[in-house]
């Protein structure tokens, strides 16, 4: 995907006088979407495979930007937060990043994003990953990918998962999906089928989704998210 340029313009581009998204700085050089710093380390990073341990069952390979620190953390923090929405592009070009390195050679792919529950689009005015997925497969068209995003499922309430550990977040990511109305294994129509998420920790949320598409004859082939938590060292 680098090969296709415009990266760095996506990063630094937009205008916005909260100052910089990864470190929150505002001065001469920090009245665009990143500073030159974070814009390029957010640059400096290559996507990879991740895999939480141990991982759910029915968890599909998973690719991710890099560790869920530093800017990238602000910068998730920042348009899922902090109302900052112009930010979507950017990362979402990222995400097609992910995608890439996840698929491996182009070919006809469907994006199918982690829904977010009614009341957390409404907090964020809008659905933030479906938002991510469009202008992710904007830029995996822009580099010549056959790409369509598709929202088969709905989420359903459920609490915040911050305060739970790995099994009450299994539990609570198990029951929190279903198919919408109407919603079939056809819209895969043969394409490879990738999940998108913004971050993975145990890999519960991914791997219940991927379980509810599997029972709808739209089996993942993978998953891109943006950032990966890593587990803390325990004396």
């Amino acid at each position: 995907m680098r090969d296709v340029g415009g990266l760095w313009a996506d990063l630094t581009d937009l205008v916005l006088p909260a100052g910089c998204a990864g470190c929150r700085q505002r001065d001469a050089t920090t009245r665009r979407g990143f500073c030159p710093a974070c814009a390029g380390a957010l640059q400096a990073l290559r996507p990879g495979p991740v895999r939480p341990t141990p991982p759910p069952p029915g968890l599909p390979p998973c690719h991710a930007l890099g560790p869920y620190a530093g800017p990238l953390r602000e910068a998730l923090l920042a348009y899922k937060e902090r109302g900052r929405h112009g930010l979507a592009r950017p990362l979402g070009a990222l995400l097609a990043e992910v995608v890439a390195d996840a698929v491996g050679p182009a070919r006809p792919v469907l994006l199918v994003p982690v829904p977010d529950t009614a009341a957390a689009a409404r907090s964020r005015y809008g659905d933030h990953l479906t938002r991510l997925a469009r202008y992710a497969a904007a830029r995996l068209r822009r580099a010549g990918w056959d790409v369509r995003v598709a929202r088969p499922l709905r989420a359903l309430p459920r609490p915040d998962s911050v305060a739970l550990d790995s099994a009450g977040r299994a539990a609570t990511a198990e029951a929190a999906f279903r198919p919408r109305a109407g919603a079939a294994g056809r819209e895969a129509g043969g394409r490879t089928v990738v999940v998108l998420d913004d971050i993975v920790t145990t890999g519960a949320t991914l791997a219940a989704v991927s379980r509810t598409l599997q029972l709808m004859g739209m089996t993942p082939n993978g998953a891109a998210v943006l950032g990966a938590t890593q587990k803390r060292r325990h004396r």
